[in-house]
């Protein structure tokens, strides 16, 4: 990229920060402009020539959930710069979910400046914080404000590597607006930085340990395995179908990473499985009760599907990063076994270890192993078919119902190499679409306000790819960051947004009808604050002010294929982003 400053070696502090980041080889730097990193800001564009594309965004949440998405989807991690401490605090949701979504993602900020005899009165006052990193500090794995210029190559070096190394997740670093702009005295040396910032080799399971996990995964009758996080490394998909297909254990995926190909007839995701298995694997999991359990949302309390006597074993990064704030890392389940590892070194062992095993399997023990593999397969055939079955009774529903929608999308996106990015429409697009390749889903959304910022991201990993990119996306979670939309027109982003549009916060509408019922309140009374109605938002018109190709919004299940491949053309011809606005039933 051409250098557009009038020198071509570091002059400000500015520079040399900037010639530590270009060493770690940032794709992208995403920001909401702030006057505290103008040094900075200044020396990315000019005299590092957009070697690091700024994405701007309007809004610091949507930066950082932008590089959250990137990660995801890419495997690597971009740069996010907040302005002080306000911008800070704007984008702390953004951190907080990348942290509980265990995506290295490297937050930036301006601060200061630490001098107060250089602070302008009131504005840099009220924007400076004494240690700004402690407005994070509980959920990221790393913080640091060097205080010296020399300094900050080593900083930004251990705060890439640590965001980097699994557990993944952000690290932050605030840059004093002093040290920006003073001017550079001696040479500062960035040259160690790339080898400072390599991620260390990642963490094996102890071998005895693994053996035994393997030997009791190898005994039992009826075993199946719950998968989070092993598909951020897509090698693992391919692992995690060997090990169910060698030892016959049905697959559960819970979707914080596409761990499992959803049509694979040892899938039983979303079926009563869990609740006949004998021994139970979880496979890089935090959070082992919500799949085990069954959950009465009004009296809040779980109870357990587990038979008698099943056995527990779990494998992955157990207590490594718990954070002593957040409680990200759920309630535990004892286990037989469980083994701390990275699933991306551990899983091929454990295939390899298994297999070792079975080479000494008696006819028995074979026969049973494929009594249980046909079991599952019953099982998934029978769940396929009756959401076929139901997506097929819905179709002609007006407003246009969930099943509807996901199944229209698929017979548009199914003719192409598509990726699916955040939201799946109340899951209707897992039960209906073909997951047949780890780049399909990055992982599910983690929430309102969590979509369209991630969905950003993992358009911008796949543009160039040809790719078709396809978010289902809720018009509650769009109506917290509109904005997001320039993002895509002004960077020219892949990106097909469908409006799972039902025209309400439904998730707490249903909470509340269920507190309607229990209470004797009226149930017609449980729409108020949470209808997003009277006025209806127009999305198509919002996005053709944003620069958009939109229809709708669309009420007529009919119409909503033809508008979805419509979109879905402009889309691949343009590279530009496309809305169809659906309105769909509340759930």
């Amino acid at each position: 990229m051409p250098n557009h400053a009038p020198y071509d070696k570091p002059v400000w502090g500015s520079d040399v920060m900037v010639d530590a980041l270009r060493r770690l080889d940032l794709p992208y730097i995403a920001l909401n402009p702030g006057s505290s990193y103008r040094g900075l800001h200044d020396s990315l564009v000019n005299y590092a020539g957009d070697e690091m594309q700024i994405i701007e965004c309007p809004h610091e949440k949507i930066a950082v959930a932008l590089a959250h998405g990137y990660a995801k989807a890419s495997g690597r991690a971009m740069g996010v710069v907040l302005h002080d401490l306000v911008g800070l605090l704007q984008g702390t949701m953004g951190v907080y979910y990348a942290y509980a979504d265990r995506t290295p993602v490297l937050v930036l900020g301006g601060s200061g400046p630490a001098d107060h005899e250089r602070r302008r009165p009131y504005i840099d006052w009220i924007h400076s914080a004494n240690v700004q990193g402690q407005a994070v500090r509980e959920y990221t794995k790393w913080d640091h404000e060097p205080r010296s210029i020399e300094a900050v190559p080593g900083v930004l070096a251990r705060a890439y590597r640590i965001a980097t190394t699994p557990p993944a997740g952000p690290t932050y670093v605030a840059l004093d607006a002093g040290l920006q702009e003073d001017p550079v005295d001696e040479p500062v040396p960035v040259d160690e930085v790339a080898a400072l910032a390599a991620a260390p080799a990642p963490v094996a399971p102890d071998p005895a340990a693994l053996r035994a996990l393997a030997r009791e995964l190898c005994a039992a009758k009826r075993p199946v395995m719950v998968l989070a996080y092993p598909g951020r490394d897509p090698a693992s998909f391919g692992h995690l179908v060997d090990l169910a297909e060698l030892v016959g254990i049905g697959a559960i995926d819970t979707h914080w990473r596409l761990n499992f190909p959803t049509r694979h007839p040892l899938c039983v995701s979303d079926t009563d499985a869990i609740d006949e298995a004998d021994c139970v694997l979880f496979v890089d999991v935090k959070d082992m009760v919500k799949p085990t359990h069954r959950t009465d949302r009004l009296a809040r309390r779980n109870v357990s599907r587990l038979a008698p006597g099943c056995r527990v074993l779990s494998i992955g990064f157990g207590d490594i990063g718990t954070s002593s704030w957040s409680e990200d890392y759920a309630q535990q389940i004892p286990a037989a076994h469980a083994v701390v590892a990275d699933t991306a070194v551990a899983l091929p062992l454990l295939v390899e270890e298994c297999r070792t095993l079975l080479a000494h399997d008696t006819p028995e023990r074979a026969a049973e192993r494929a009594a249980w593999t046909r079991r599952l397969t019953e099982v998934h055939d029978e769940v396929w078919a009756g959401w076929a079955q139901h997506a097929a009774a819905v179709a002609g529903e007006t407003p246009v119902a969930t099943a509807q929608l996901a199944a229209a999308v698929w017979n548009v996106v199914r003719d192409h190499d598509w990726v699916l990015t955040a939201g799946t429409a109340a899951e209707w697009a897992l039960r209906l679409w073909d997951f047949d390749a780890p780049h399909r889903h990055p992982g599910k959304q983690l929430g309102t306000a969590t979509q369209i910022g991630i969905s950003l991201g993992v358009a911008l990993a796949h543009k160039g790819t040809g790719r078709l990119v396809v978010d289902l996306q809720p018009d509650g979670d769009l109506m917290f960051d509109v904005g997001a939309l320039w993002v895509a027109s002004r960077y020219r982003l892949p990106l097909l947004v469908v409006m799972f549009n039902n025209r309400a916060y439904y998730n707490d509408w249903e909470h509340q009808e269920k507190l309607a019922a229990q209470r004797g309140t009226p149930a017609e009374r449980a729409h108020i604050g949470m209808a997003i109605d009277d006025p209806a938002p127009d999305f198509a018109a919002v996005a053709t002010g944003f620069g958009w190709h939109a229809e709708g919004p669309i009420t007529d299940p009919g119409a909503v294929e033809e508008a979805v491949r419509r979109a879905a053309a402009h889309v691949l011809e343009t590279g530009s982003p496309a809305l169809v606005d659906v309105v769909c039933q509340p759930k």
